[in-house]
């Protein structure tokens, strides 16, 4: 190569698996600079497809690049100007691309030969990786904020949930298709037509590539802060199917959370929604025994919880704390969690503490599904009768209809309080409800456990 340069590429082992590694991290990123240099989300997102599947082809035979991800970067940029070459005239952002792709090659060494004359298609070449090359493409001061922007776009409020948690897989996890099919038990094509609907809807509400404003920023941040809890939720207790979890979920929506705290270390609920999901996820290696079934929270081994796990949401409780404004919902579900997680026994939680706490939060973000999880708090500090009138002011609130959740708590009630026939009943109708085969396992459990008549 000219320039002195090293071979471009490396000899790796498995090059596919290379190019599975480098999209799932470098993914998000590719797709926030794409943007940013296109000036249309969902142009970038197919120009970075388009990359992922040249790699697919050029790594396993040419080898992996030494900068795999400026590799890609330059194959986007390269097909974003084969693109607008195709669509008219030479534009003003054809015409800047243009010459950052021939400063960057200048710049790097690469003879005109390996960019392939006047042609500004993708070259199949090695020397078209050239790392020095994807390097100046990469632009690495603008990556923070272009993955931030990626975020608020993929979680706008013009989107549905379920659009939102889709495209933030996507663009933001680097998820494909099938793989978000599988976690949340649909159909591929339905998650393809929701990805197609919410970067058309995005197309048509012209929304900017951009961070929003700081006084908008509150109410698109609750929006992204809930699409990242609804992943880790669905991850951590799966809705339907044979598994209790699907951890690789959970640990995606971590992965997201930490992504928001460096981006925003001075929003506080960032930090709680982090605490939450490191202190929930540290229990995940005892929630199940050997077979896979689950294992509830008073009869789990300690032992086997992440310890790691603790000090990290332990630590980001603190920052949350630390900023000064007061701990939101997802702070108080955090301190919630560490009370569990910092008892040695079930039976030396400090129940009194996590009452106040739920308490708090049913004044801060009132749902029935708090107050029915204060009601078993309630019962584990007061007593099962008190926690039971408290479930049932809840048993008409039309959140909980159809849920197996409150037939449940109210059959444990039940069942504590000596009422067996009443306490069938109820865990005979949870079970009808619950969809997810591991957790009526449990609810079996219980029903096989209650006297006969």
């Amino acid at each position: 190569m000219a320039g002195g340069h090293g071979p471009a590429v490396s000899r790796e082992p498995d090059p596919r698996a290379a190019v599975e590694a480098v999209w799932r991290i470098e993914s998000a990123r590719l797709v926030g600079a794409l943007a940013r240099v296109t000036g249309d989300f969902a142009l970038a997102e197919d120009l970075a497809q388009e990359a992922l599947a040249e790699a697919l082809v050029s790594w396993p035979r040419d080898g992996v690049p030494r900068s795999p991800a400026g590799w890609l970067m330059t194959v986007g940029k390269r097909r974003a100007i084969d693109r607008f070459r195709r669509s008219s005239a030479l534009t003003d952002r054809y015409a800047a691309l243009a010459r950052d792709l021939s400063e960057g090659q200048s710049s790097s060494g690469v003879p005109t030969s390996a960019r392939g004359g006047g042609s500004l298609g993708v070259v199949g070449s090695r020397e078209a990786a050239d790392p020095a090359d994807g390097d100046l493409l990469w632009d690495p001061d603008r990556i923070d904020d272009d993955v931030l922007a990626l975020i608020f776009i993929a979680c706008h409020p013009v989107l549905s949930r379920e659009a939102s948690i889709a495209l933030t897989l996507r663009v933001v996890g680097g998820l494909g298709s099938e793989e978000i099919a599988r976690a949340f038990m649909v159909p591929t094509a339905t998650v393809q037509a929701r990805i197609t609907r919410a970067k058309k809807t995005l197309a048509a509400a012209q929304v900017a590539f951009e961070v929003p404003r700081e006084r908008e920023r509150g109410e698109r941040l609750s929006q992204v802060l809930s699409v990242v809890y609804l992943i880790f939720t669905e991850g951590s207790t799966a809705t339907a199917g044979e598994s209790l979890m699907r951890v690789d979920l959970a640990r995606e929506a971590i992965r997201l959370a930490r992504v928001l705290a460096q981006l925003l270390p001075q929003e506080p609920e960032v930090f709680g929604l982090l605490a939450l999901l490191e202190l929930a996820a540290a229990r995940f290696p005892a929630r199940q025994d050997a077979q896979g079934r689950p294992v509830l929270l008073d009869h789990q081994d300690r032992g086997r919880w992440d310890r790691s796990a603790i000090r990290r949401g332990s630590a980001a409780l603190r920052q949350a704390a630390s900023l000064g404004r007061g701990l939101g919902a997802y702070g108080l579900q955090a301190a919630i969690a560490e009370c569990h997680d910092i008892a040695p026994r079930f039976d030396l939680t400090d129940w009194d503490r996590i009452v106040v706490l739920y308490e708090a939060l049913g004044h801060l973000a009132p749902s029935p599904v708090v107050d029915l999880n204060r009601a078993v708090a309630v019962s584990m500090a007061e007593g099962p009768a008190t926690a039971l009138r408290i479930v049932d002011r809840l048993r008409h609130d039309k959140t909980l209809r159809g849920s197996h959740l409150l037939p449940t708590v109210r059959g444990e009630l039940l069942t504590r309080l000596g009422r067996a026939e009443e306490a069938r009943a109820e865990l005979e109708e949870a079970l009808r409800l619950c969809g997810n085969e591991a957790e009526q396992h449990v609810l079996q459990g219980k029903l096989r456990a209650l006297p006969i008549r």
